[in-house]
């Protein structure tokens, strides 16, 4: 999975959308039930850091994929929604393929 461009957005946008969800539904109610704020300190500190990452890989793989704007759009759009990054990986399998290597369609000239 890891040896293509996409296979590697693909990872990437499930860390990216783990850390969100770790995030939001561990290490807030840690802070503001349990009263330990440093928790949000470290794992939002690790999401920023997955997010910049994954951005930037968005526009990368836009560019090496061919990807068209909607494509580009839907995937910053779905790292601001808890498992929305999941969604979006099955909805790239669904239209390059499920295996570990993925084929792309050919470019058009």
């Amino acid at each position: 999975m890891l040896k293509t461009d996409l296979g590697r957005f693909r990872v990437m946008g499930l860390f990216e959308g783990l850390s969100l969800v770790i995030l939001l539904f561990i290490a807030m109610p840690l802070k503001y039930i349990a009263g330990i704020p440093e928790v949000v300190t470290i794992v939002g500190s690790l999401h920023g850091f997955l997010f910049v990452t994954y951005f930037l890989l968005c526009i990368y793989t836009t560019y090496k994929v061919r990807w068209s704007y909607i494509w580009f759009i839907s995937a910053v759009v779905v790292a601001f929604i808890p498992f929305g990054n999941m969604i979006l990986d099955h909805r790239i399998k669904q239209t390059y393929g499920y295996g570990p290597e993925i084929t792309l369609p050919p470019a058009q000239h």
